[in-house]
């Protein structure tokens, strides 16, 4: 009987890592099922569930896990934006002073604030803001069966739940992107001219000179991308939560994980795709 359990137990140890990989790629499965499904159902949650949509906006816009409300999402984004971008100008001013470069420090803010800071901070705000908000609130209704009633009663609960969040985070994240480029832009300048002692107005005519309407255009897609996928990686964990409040706690640390990884990647896929290998600067002909 001692050499029948030691077998078993060498057995299951020995398809440890196997059984791993396939508990790993069904996950992996389910979440992108889901992706697919929430992003087909997005046009019928538009349709079908308007009321519930604009409800959403304004939740995430003015309710209590707001991005909007008492300075919520809005003071995270500027603060983070403030500090960014002094980071990239205190950066910006030492490096191109070893070169003898200084003049092309407004080039240089105007480029990285838009193509990169900004929609990176406001992605990474919506996540740590927004997106944990969505898994709570999903991953509540799933532990106490209100999804499975929303089936029972013939409402979509993927459209209902996730088609609407990602619909309301898509539309309010386009004011909040602004306010963090805002932030980024006058930051950027207050260290490189007032604290720096750098030319105003050279400063101002290569940072009109290299910014460019396409990259502001670009970029506010970017942040629209970002908050699509935040909200669809938070949602789906939400979605899938088990083991009562602690998974639903679990799940929220999770999706906030696998958000920031996805959003690291996306930003570096996202640039190649919109800007090139090697990318040119407006108005300076390089």
């Amino acid at each position: 009987m001692v050499g029948f359990d030691a077998m078993v137990r060498a057995r299951r140890q020995s398809t440890a890592p196997a059984r791993a990989v396939y508990g790993a790629l069904v996950d992996v499965g389910k979440h992108v099922t889901f992706y697919s499904r929430t992003v087909a159902s997005i046009p019928f949650a538009l349709t079908r569930y308007r009321k519930h949509v604009l409800g959403q906006i304004s939740e995430v816009s003015f309710g209590t896990n707001s991005l909007l409300s008492g300075g919520g999402t809005v003071g995270i984004v500027f603060a983070m934006s403030l500090a960014a971008a002094m980071m990239l100008g205190v950066e910006t001013q030492r490096g191109l002073e070893l070169v003898g470069m200084t003049t092309m420090s407004g080039m240089l803010s105007a480029i990285a604030n838009t193509r990169e800071l900004a929609p990176v901070v406001v992605a990474i705000a919506l996540a740590a803001k927004v997106g944990t908000g969505f898994t709570a609130q999903i991953g509540a209704m799933r532990i106490s069966d209100e999804i499975d009633a929303l089936d029972a009663m013939a409402i979509r609960s993927i459209p209902f739940l996730a088609g609407t969040r990602v619909l309301a985070a898509m539309v309010c994240v386009l004011p909040i992107f602004m306010v963090g480029l805002l932030a980024s832009y006058l930051s950027t300048r207050l260290v490189i001219v007032f604290w720096g002692g750098a030319s105003a107005g050279t400063y101002d005519y290569f940072f009109h000179l290299a910014l460019s309407p396409q990259d502001l255009v670009y970029s506010a897609l970017k942040a629209v991308v970002f908050a699509a996928v935040v909200s669809l990686v938070h949602c789906a964990y939400g979605y899938y939560a088990s083991g009562g409040p602690a998974g639903v706690g679990q799940a929220a640390g999770r999706a906030l994980r696998t958000a920031i990884l996805a959003i690291g990647v996306l930003d570096v896929l996202m640039t190649f795709a919109l800007w090139g290998l090697v990318p040119e600067i407006p108005g300076m002909g390089v």
